[in-house]
């Protein structure tokens, strides 16, 4: 009898790499680009704010087609929507290399690129959760995933410092394109274990009407150093579009007809809880990797490559806890682990703040990102684990849609929001505004992380919540 272990373990092993590596390159993109602010700027003709504006319009353009994302996948295939989103960042990538301007960086990067991470990453955590059945590994492969996108948001100053320093700016992005290629290499044995169902609707509706409502309230975030009054404006303006996007929903619903998205996946309290938590802790990740990537880059003049090197620190501390996942999740529950993350990285905030304001060194950034890294590798993984296993096969599309959106609306909300009170002032105290309102922003994650339910792990019965 032909043993067929071998290759079915080859081709999960390859499957789990691919997945993990597309996690990690669309978290490097979304970072990588804060050390080259500087070549950017001047090689475009544009300003630090531009630059602020092309990374937060791309994790906005993801946090606001991630769910629409999940839908398609559900109704075309996992692993179609997965191979089509990377062909689509591909493209975006190798435009961006070439832009001759602003405006075409934004079109390859903020907008294809964000297409396609919309399409391919609803798959990596749907494949996830269906290749991996048992909690202990399901637990395995989503610190694997969750390890690697850490690490593409920590190192990416580094990776994009290095060739930018060494080669070009634009040679970050050709990089990212033979990544892609790698991906794809690695997807070709990779089987989809539910078959697609074209029967499943895509409501055009609500889609248009919570992507106009999400850029409107990030887009009121960025002109907060312009006018006080657009900002409320645009604010308010997003909050009625939001409004009707669930009144519509709830048309639907009441209709019977399919939403976007479900209002039964917020009736889960543990979810709800894990989402708040997720959304914070990319918050504060982008948020501080903009912040002093800028800070570091404007006001102390350091190069790509310094700046990337300073950042090491946070990507050693992340690597370290999150890549420690299994064994972390097999002695604590999910809710100590997020309130020890939230509460380490706080602290790594606070003195980031206080070492810069005492030393002029490089040095000095170090202890800060290095607690920044720990805490956020402890929390990231057990944050995505306990909204997964909180819903069954059949809505693992919309949950892990829905999962990604409030993660990258964390993304996008933390480099807005820390990244325009910093490039209002750019001066130490500019700086210290901005890390200081991600600290009291951490506070609020680890009040929400004490809602979580107690003792309760992956995949037990206490980790589903109550309705």
């Amino acid at each position: 009898m032909t043993d067929t272990t071998a290759p079915r373990r080859t081709r999960h092993r390859n499957a789990l790499a691919a997945l993990a590596l597309a996690q990690f390159i669309c978290s490097f993109a979304g970072s990588n680009m804060n050390v080259m602010i500087n070549d950017i700027s001047e090689d475009l003709d544009t300003t630090v704010q531009g630059v602020q504006v092309a990374i937060t319009v791309f994790l906005l353009v993801m946090a606001a087609l991630m769910v629409p994302g999940g839908k398609v996948t559900d109704r075309y295939g996992r692993k179609r929507c997965f191979i089509a989103g990377l062909a689509v960042y591909a493209v975006g990538a190798l435009l961006s290399a070439a832009a001759p301007g602003l405006g075409v960086l934004i079109l390859g990067n903020s907008i294809l690129e964000g297409v396609g991470t919309a399409l391919l990453i609803p798959p990596v955590y749907i494949l996830t959760t269906l290749l991996y059945r048992d909690a202990v590994s399901r637990a395995r492969a989503f610190g694997v995933v969750m390890a690697l996108g850490g690490l593409g948001a920590a190192a990416g100053p580094l990776i994009g410092g290095l060739i930018t320093t060494a080669i070009s700016w634009r040679a970050a992005f050709v990089f990212q394109a033979l990544v892609i290629a790698v991906i794809i290499w690695l997807s070709r044995g990779m089987a989809d274990p539910l078959p697609p169902d074209p029967t499943r609707s895509l409501d055009v509706t609500g889609t248009v009407l919570s992507a106009v409502g999400l850029v409107l309230v990030v887009t009121g975030i960025l002109a907060a150093d312009n006018s006080l009054w657009l900002m409320l404006g645009l604010l308010a303006a997003g909050a009625l579009v939001l409004a009707l996007f669930f009144r519509s929903v709830r048309a639907k619903e009441a209709s019977g007809r399919e939403p976007l998205l479900s209002l039964s996946l917020f009736r889960n309290r543990t979810s709800n809880i894990g989402l708040v938590t997720q959304n914070i802790q990319w918050l504060i990740l982008m948020g501080t990797s903009f912040t002093v990537a800028a800070y570091l880059q404007v006001v102390r003049h350091y190069d790509a490559i310094r700046t990337g090197v300073v950042f090491t620190a946070a990507t050693l501390g992340l690597l370290l806890t999150s890549l420690s996942a299994k064994r972390l999740a097999s002695r604590h529950s999910p809710r100590t682990l997020v309130m020890a993350g939230f509460a380490v990285s706080v602290a790594g905030i606070v003195l980031l703040v206080a070492m810069a304001a005492a030393f002029s060194t490089a040095w000095a950034f170090v202890p800060g990102l290095v607690l920044i890294g720990l805490g956020l590798g402890a929390m990231l993984t057990p944050s995505v684990t306990v909204v997964q296993s909180s819903f069954p096969e059949e809505q693992q599309g919309e949950i892990s849609g829905l999962s990604r959106c409030v993660s990258n609306l964390g993304s996008s909300f933390g480099t807005a929001a820390a990244g325009t009170i910093l490039v209002s002032g750019l001066t130490k105290g500019a700086y210290a505004t901005a890390m200081i309102t991600l600290a009291v922003i951490g506070v609020g994650g680890l009040a929400a992380a004490t809602r979580l339910p107690r003792g309760s792990r992956p995949g037990e019965p206490g980790a589903r919540g109550t309705a």
